[in-house]
């Protein structure tokens, strides 16, 4: 019977083949995902960023420096290999994802808050995805080797992402701008269509590789489990720091430790397919987070949101 150890040394060279069709799906429903957030974009939520561009601000620091300085610190606290370090930094760097926004809403969070930062990390995101991934990659020594030996075209990831998030959001913008009638009423089925597509492909691509990520999810749980707790815990305690209220706490505790998993797990397969635990990383973390982020919703759903008690900061 293989060891873990045997598992751990062998997953850099693990090869993932997902079929063209699968991740064709998996760009139509993240463009799905994206087009519906910019259904949901009000320009009551732009003047919402105008307000407090202190807690937005913040918000974006914490997703894009902090978080990324402590995945490189876990990574090499827990000595993981190059593939598996690269796929955790590749799924902080990536902006908050649609769920955010529905978590924010089970758990009855502030939803303008919600929204808000999630479009501006996907705005964002356009740029300092490819760069933030390059940079941080390149403070774990073996992670950096191997991404010398992938030799990717920093900018071939920019126009993957541009096409993945900027034409979807921009054309969901247009569409809640001239056609408000028609986005009010289509956002009631394209999210949740979306959510219920995504769920339906992550299975189907489970099921055809379910041997493989069996084999290898021992090596890359503690990893993962941790990462998201961290995340979560970062999240929880910038709205803290900020003196924001109950709400809006639970807003930037979803913005900041749910990412766009989808998103992660596409630039995997188009970018480090040979580097099997960098796909392992994103689609094992894309479904922890997703139960660990149902679970908390539910239970803030159950509890009472005080009165607040201070004015947000910003």
């Amino acid at each position: 019977m293989v060891g873990i150890m045997a598992w751990a040394s062998d997953i850099d060279q693990l090869h993932i083949e997902i079929s063209g069709g699968f991740q064709l799906a998996m760009k139509i429903v993240i463009a799905l995902f994206l087009f519906g957030i910019a259904l949901d974009v009000r320009f009551d939520d732009l003047a919402y960023v105008l307000r407090r561009p202190w807690a937005i601000g913040v918000g974006l620091v914490a997703q894009f420096l902090v978080m990324p300085a402590l995945t490189v610190l876990l990574t090499l606290a827990l000595d993981v290999r190059g593939s598996v370090a690269i796929g955790m930094i590749l799924v902080v760097c990536c902006p908050a994802g649609n769920l955010s926004n529905i978590f924010t809403y089970r758990a009855r969070g502030d939803v303008a808050l919600s929204i808000s930062l999630t479009t501006a990390s996907n705005v964002v995101a356009l740029v300092i995805t490819p760069i933030a991934v390059a940079f941080w990659t390149g403070l774990n020594g073996s992670a950096d080797q191997l991404m010398r030996d992938v030799s990717i075209d920093p900018w071939q990831m920019v126009l993957e992402i541009a096409l993945l998030i900027g034409l979807p959001f921009t054309a969901g913008l247009l569409v809640a701008w001239r056609f408000p009638g028609f986005a009010e009423r289509a956002r009631i089925y394209v999210e949740p269509g979306a959510l219920v597509l995504l769920l339906l492909i992550v299975v189907g691509a489970l099921a055809g590789q379910l041997q493989t990520f069996k084999d290898y999810a021992g090596v890359v749980a503690v990893a993962i489990i941790l990462q998201n707790a961290i995340s979560l815990l970062v999240g929880y305690g910038t709205g803290r720091g900020l003196r924001l209220p109950v709400p809006s706490v639970r807003a930037m505790t979803f913005e900041l430790g749910v990412r766009n998993t989808g998103l992660s797990v596409v630039l995997a397969l188009g970018f480090f397919r040979d580097l099997g635990g960098v796909v392992v990383v994103a689609a094992l973390w894309g479904l922890w987070d997703s139960a660990t982020g149902l679970v908390l919703s539910t239970w803030w759903r159950r509890r009472p949101v005080p009165a607040p008690e201070v004015e947000p900061v910003g």
